[in-house]
C-alpha cells in the first residue's frame, strides 16, 4: 500500500499502535484492582477522589462530569451507585437550584483512604516505575499536549 495521508504507516503506526494497546489495556487493568481491593471502578474512585481533593469535599455536578470527561447522565448512575453506598449524597446547590451538589461523606473520605495505596501501587507498577525520571516527565508534557487537543479547558488536575 503506498503512504498517503489517510493511512498511519511505519512509525507512526507503530506510534499509534502502542498508545492504541495502552488505552485499551490499562483501564481494564486498573479497574480489576479496584474492584478487587475496594469494590470501586476506576471512574467511582476517580469522583471519590476528586471530590476528596476539593474545598469542603463538594463539586457541582456538572463540575465533575468536566473533570472526569463523562456526561451527567454516566456521573448520575455513578453517584447513585455512591450515594447507596453511604460515600457520597447529592443536594441541590443553595446558590443556584438548577444546579445539584455532590459531597462526599466522611465514609467516602474513608473509602479514598483505604483505596488510594493499592491504586497508588498498581499505577507505579504498570506505569511508573517502568519509566526513568525524564521519561516520566515526557509522558506527562506528552499527555498534557493530547489532552488540549481533545479539549482547550483541560480535565481535573491536582492542586498545587
Amino acid at each position: 500500500m503506498p503512504d498517503s495521508p489517510s493511512e498511519l504507516t511505519g512509525e507512526d503506526l507503530e506510534t499509534w499502535a502502542a498508545l492504541a494497546t495502552v488505552l485499551e489495556w490499562l483501564p481494564p487493568a486498573l479497574d480489576a484492582q479496584l474492584q478487587r481491593d475496594a469494590q470501586l471502578t476506576h471512574f467511582e474512585y476517580g469522583v471519590l477522589y476528586a471530590l476528596a481533593a476539593a474545598p469542603e469535599g463538594t463539586l457541582r455536578m456538572s463540575v465533575l462530569a468536566g473533570y472526569a470527561n463523562s456526561t451527567l447522565t454516566r456521573l448520575s448512575r455513578a453517584a447513585a451507585r455512591l450515594e447507596s453506598r453511604g460515600w457520597l449524597r447529592r443536594t441541590p446547590d443553595p446558590t443556584d437550584g438548577r444546579y445539584t451538589l455532590a459531597i462526599i461523606t466522611e465514609d467516602g473520605q474513608e473509602k479514598v483512604r483505604q483505596a488510594t495505596p493499592g491504586h497508588v501501587e498498581v499505577v507505579r507498577r504498570l506505569v511508573l516505575d517502568r519509566l526513568t525520571t525524564s521519561q516520566t516527565r515526557q509522558l506527562r508534557e506528552i499527555s498534557q499536549r493530547i489532552a488540549r487537543a481533545i479539549r482547550d479547558e483541560g480535565g481535573w488536575a491536582p492542586s498545587g
